[in-house]
């Protein structure tokens, strides 16, 4: 009777279309609702991106990062298009590298011009696998025609219990 029960459930899921982003969508505390979460409930955006421009002297760079708190500063052009990242690492490369000369170069200059990207409606768990994956902690939230949407920290994920 149980199995019998499940197959009538299952098959008027299927008619409804109903998936499993509606199942996480009306469970989001539990153990699917957190692996289906999608990226765009777990990131940065608006005003607590860390964004500079091309330009960007490296004091006002590192002031942006410092003020942000997530390690990282993008480097955004004309319609918030992204055009590279700065990360606390690519800082202490750049200095390492030019010592005090660094200061006077622009994020241009010390950006890493095809940072890591995911899209917003990605699956949060996706983003985990990518960042593990690649040894990194954050990943850039574009659209399809590679405007920034969002920052996500592997911080942020590691809270949403999805492990």
């Amino acid at each position: 009777m149980l199995a019998m029960g499940d197959a009538l459930a299952m098959a008027l899921l299927e008619k409804r279309g109903f998936d499993e982003a509606d199942y996480a969508a009306l469970h989001p505390g539990g153990d699917l609702g957190f692996k289906l979460r999608r990226v765009e409930g777990v990131m940065h955006a608006g005003d607590q991106i860390p964004r500079v421009g091309p330009l960007t002297p490296m004091p006002d760079v590192i002031y942006e990062m410092s003020r942000k708190g997530l390690g990282l500063a993008t480097v955004t052009g004309e319609s918030n298009h992204l055009l590279g990242m700065i990360s606390d690492g690519d800082l202490r490369r750049l200095f390492q590298r030019e010592g005090n000369r660094a200061m006077d170069l622009k994020a241009a200059d010390a950006m890493t011009r095809n940072p890591v990207t995911i899209g917003r409606q990605e699956l949060a768990t996706k983003a985990l696998n990518l960042m593990e994956g690649r040894k990194i902690t954050s990943l850039l939230v574009v659209d399809g025609e590679g405007k920034l949407e969002g920052v996500v920290h592997i911080h942020d994920l590691w809270t949403t219990q999805m492990f």
